[in-house]
């Protein structure tokens, strides 16, 4: 039995006004992909991979075209309906980490899940950080954390609801090489052991050749 389709996209288009006139940021893309599968969206600065990110997401709505997330029609929706079909379904993991500075380790992880009504939230964040190799740092906060340490907060984060679907937007940008080879590693095993498919933002050849599909962006177009 063929793996359910999570997102279906075809011809999706984005224009947007400037002073200049309208400018296409991205030109009749088409993409599918099923349950558990991996996902490379790679090109130059500038050339749409966040913008297709964002839309494939739900975060904006495509100018044309047609696009359906967990089989509903995400352009139908308004914006809370698209975050109520995110919610506990979709996980994000960006360059910037996004941690609340305030908050502790296991607080950060922990919080999203109290917003959803989990009642076991801490314990299933200690759990998610325990699985990225910070048990040792439950208490700490963010400015106690190493770089690669805080976007292991965040990946715990996002994997913590168990979501269906990962997007994560050039989450070793700002990481030196090491670090983000031990994240790179980490993401794909959390692909492989939860079974989440994940879509990746990537300027690194080596990492979109790990994926079961890529998709090459120029100037807003897909490129064989």
């Amino acid at each position: 039995m063929d793996a359910a389709v999570l997102i279906d996209a075809h011809e999706l288009s984005k224009r947007v006004v400037t002073a200049a006139g309208e400018l296409v940021v991205l030109d009749r893309v088409t993409v599918q992909l099923r349950a558990g599968e991996s996902l490379a969206i790679v090109g130059e600065s500038g050339s749409g991979k966040t913008t297709l990110l964002s839309l494939l997401a739900g975060l904006d709505v495509p100018s044309s075209g047609r696009l359906a997330l967990f089989g509903q029609d995400l352009v139908a929706l308004d914006e809370d309906g698209r975050a109520r079909l995110r919610l506990g379904r979709v996980g994000f993991v960006f360059q910037s980490f996004h941690l609340w500075p305030s908050f502790t380790a296991v607080e950060n992880v922990a919080a999203p899940l109290e917003l959803a009504g989990r009642r076991d939230a801490l314990e299933v964040a200690r759990a998610a950080l325990v699985r990225v190799g910070l048990g040792h740092r439950l208490d700490h906060l963010p400015r106690q954390l190493s770089g690669g340490e805080q976007q292991r907060v965040a990946i715990a984060r996002a994997f913590a609801s168990g979501p269906a679907l990962l997007f994560a937007d050039e989450p070793t940008g700002n990481l030196d090489q090491q670090t983000g080879t031990r994240i790179t590693e980490l993401l794909f095993e959390l692909n492989r052991d939860a079974g989440t498919a994940l879509v990746l933002v990537t300027h690194d050849p080596k990492l979109a050749a790990r994926c079961q599909q890529a998709i090459r962006l120029e100037a807003g177009r897909r490129v064989e």
